[in-house]
Order: C-alpha cells, then sequence, then structure tokens
C-alpha cells in the first residue's frame, strides 16, 4: 500500500473517529442529570480519586459536573476499555498539540509518561498530529475533489 493511500487512510479515521467521540460526549453530558447531592458526592469521589479537588473544577458549572465526571473516570480514568492509557493520553496530547491547549499539552505529557510513553513516542504522537494538521490543510484548501479521493484512495 503506498504511503499516501495509508496516509488518507489514517487522516479519514481519525477524523470519523473524532467526530463520534464529540457526539458521544455531547450525549453523554446532556443526558446526565445533576442534582445537590450528585454534586457533593462527584466533589467527594473527585477528592477520593485524585487525592483533592482542583480548584477549576468548583469554577464548572454544579448542572454539569456530575455527567463530566462520570465521563472522564468512564473513558480516561479507566484502565479497562479497548485502548490503553498510555494511547489514550498520546491521541489527547495529539489533539491537545492542535487546538492549542497548554493545560492539556502540560498534563497529557505527564499522563502519558506516568502510562509509560517514551520521549520518542510522545514526539512521534505530536508529529502524527502535525502531520494529519497539515494534510488536513491541503486537502481542504485545495478542495481536493472528496469522491475522488475516495476512489483513487480504494474506497466506494
Amino acid at each position: 500500500m503506498s504511503s499516501y493511500r495509508i496516509l488518507s487512510s489514517v487522516l479519514s479515521s481519525l477524523h470519523h473517529r473524532c467526530l463520534l467521540a464529540a457526539a458521544g460526549c455531547a450525549l453523554a453530558l446532556v443526558a446526565a442529570p445533576a442534582y445537590a447531592d450528585d454534586y457533593d458526592a462527584t466533589l467527594k469521589d473527585i477528592q477520593a480519586t485524585m487525592g483533592g479537588v482542583p480548584s477549576f473544577v468548583k469554577q464548572f458549572p454544579k448542572a454539569g459536573l456530575p455527567g463530566a465526571w462520570a465521563e472522564v473516570k468512564a473513558i480516561e480514568l479507566n484502565d479497562k476499555t479497548a485502548l490503553p492509557p498510555k494511547v489514550k493520553s498520546l491521541i489527547s496530547l495529539a489533539v491537545a498539540a492542535q487546538i492549542p491547549c497548554n493545560y492539556c499539552i502540560w498534563s497529557d505529557t505527564q499522563d502519558a509518561k506516568r502510562a509509560g510513553a517514551t520521549d520518542e513516542e510522545i514526539q512521534e504522537a505530536v508529529a502524527m498530529a502535525a502531520l494529519t494538521r497539515h494534510w488536513s490543510t491541503i486537502f481542504n484548501g485545495m478542495q481536493v475533489d472528496f469522491d475522488t479521493f475516495k476512489k483513487e484512495m480504494g474506497g466506494q
């Protein structure tokens, strides 16, 4: 398979996954009912899980905190998901580098290192984000015909 096809496949897969993740996150936050008891219980759970409650947590809307924390625990902090913690933190770091979010970059780098990521893996994750952004800019800016692109890359 050509490098171009591999790159295209990776870019297409990443874009699709990002859209699905965003939709899932939105649904999780909307579907979670929040009550005062839920908020207090959430703060206690954050305290127990993290050893403290970061100040930014108290700036988050009370109605949304229980659902947001449940999402973080179910995906990011759960080591029994499809992706291992190291992979999740490398993906998050790559996205954070593109947003860009200094808070996330710092935190995700620390998480990746704690999960066993090497400096080389961290560098490659960030380079992949840059490569994806580069080709996305080319394809979109040059208005490459999507149907032709799919056909040339082995799709329908």
